[in-house]
C-alpha cells in the first residue's frame, strides 16, 4: 500500500501521532483553534472525536479499517491503463505527487473556469488525458481512487484557500449552509453548529467536518463521498437533494473545507 504499511512498534507509534493531533492524557484528540478571525466556531473538532472508541480503534488500524479495501482498489487502478490513449494515472504521476492535494482541495481551476474537487479532477484527467469514460461519484472505482489520492495527504493540515475566484463559490457555499430548507425548515447549522455534541436519536451530532471523506460509514457498510452525505442530509430535512457534482454541492464542499482548516486529513475515516 505504497508507503502506508507500518508494523510492530512503528505501527503503535503511528496510531498515536498519525493524524497530526496533540493527544490529551486521556487519549482524546484536542480541538483546533480556528485561524480565521471570522470563523463561526470557537474550536473545531474532527468527527473522530464524536464517534465510539470501537470505531476510533477501527480507523486507527490500517488492517482493521474497512476503507482500506477501497484504497487497494485505487492503488490497483492507479497503474491500470484505460481509455483510447492507453494511459494510466501512473503514466503522468507518482503517488507521492498527490501529497498535499487533499489538504488544499477544492480549488478554482482557471483553465476549466469552475470549482473542482478531487472527484472532478480525477474524471477530468480520465476524459482529457486518458480518453476514458468518467466514473460515477460513488462507484467503487471512483471511491477507491479518491481514497487513494486523499490518503497520500493523511496527517497533513487542511489549508483551503477561499480568496480570488474561489470567493464567489465560498459565499454561495456559506449561504447554502445557513439556508433553511425542506419540510423541517432546517439548515446545516442547526445540527452541526448549534447542537453538535448532542444526540439525535442514537447518533451524536458532529460539526460536520469533511476532513475524513470519502469515509467508511458503518451504516452504509461501504465508503461514500461527501456529496452522498449532503444528499442524505437534505433528505433527512425533507428537502430535494441536488445531484452529486452539482455547483451547489461543490460550493458547500468548499465552505465546509474552510470551516475545517487546521484539522488533518484522515481519509479513509470510519464513522458510525
Amino acid at each position: 500500500m505504497n508507503g502506508l504499511k507500518i508494523t510492530g512498534l512503528a505501527a503503535t507509534i503511528a496510531s498515536i501521532v498519525f493524524a497530526g493531533y496533540a493527544l490529551a492524557a486521556d487519549g482524546k484528540k484536542e480541538p483546533i483553534k480556528p485561524a480565521a478571525k471570522d470563523h463561526p466556531l470557537d474550536e473545531i473538532w474532527s468527527g473522530y472525536h464524536f464517534t465510539t472508541k470501537e470505531t476510533k480503534a477501527m480507523q486507527d488500524d490500517d488492517f482493521a479499517n474497512p476503507g482500506m479495501t477501497w484504497f487497494d482498489i485505487g492503488e490497483t487502478n492507479w497503474s491500470k491503463k484505460d481509455g483510447e490513449a492507453g494511459k494510466s494515472c501512473a503514466s503522468c504521476h507518482k503517488p507521492s505527487d498527490m501529497k498535499g492535494v487533499a489538504a488544499r482541495y477544492p480549488i478554482y481551476d482557471d483553465k476549466l473556469k469552475k470549482l473542482v474537487n478531487i472527484e472532478e479532477r480525477i474524471n477530468n484527467c480520465r476524459k482529457v488525458n486518458m480518453k476514458a469514460k468518467p466514473w460515477k461519484y460513488d462507484s467503487n472505482d471512483m471511491l477507491g481512487m479518491a481514497i487513494f489520492v486523499n490518503a497520500q495527504s493523511r496527517g497533513m493540515t487542511r489549508n483551503v484557500k477561499v480568496d480570488g475566484p474561489a470567493a464567489e463559490h465560498f459565499k454561495k457555499g456559506k449561504e447554502f449552509y445557513y439556508q433553511r430548507r425542506g419540510q423541517l425548515d432546517m439548515s446545516c447549522a442547526h445540527c452541526h453548529e448549534k447542537y453538535y455534541g448532542q444526540k439525535i436519536r442514537m447518533n451524536v451530532l458532529t460539526q460536520g467536518q469533511s476532513n475524513g471523506f470519502p469515509v467508511y460509514r458503518l451504516k452504509w457498510q461501504k465508503p461514500g463521498s461527501l456529496h452522498r452525505r449532503f444528499k442524505g442530509c437534505n433528505k433527512q430535512v425533507r428537502a430535494k437533494p441536488f445531484k452529486t457534482g452539482s455547483p451547489e454541492y461543490l460550493a458547500l464542499e468548499l465552505y465546509l473545507a474552510w470551516r475545517g482548516n487546521g484539522l488533518t486529513i484522515e481519509t479513509p475515516a470510519v464513522r458510525n
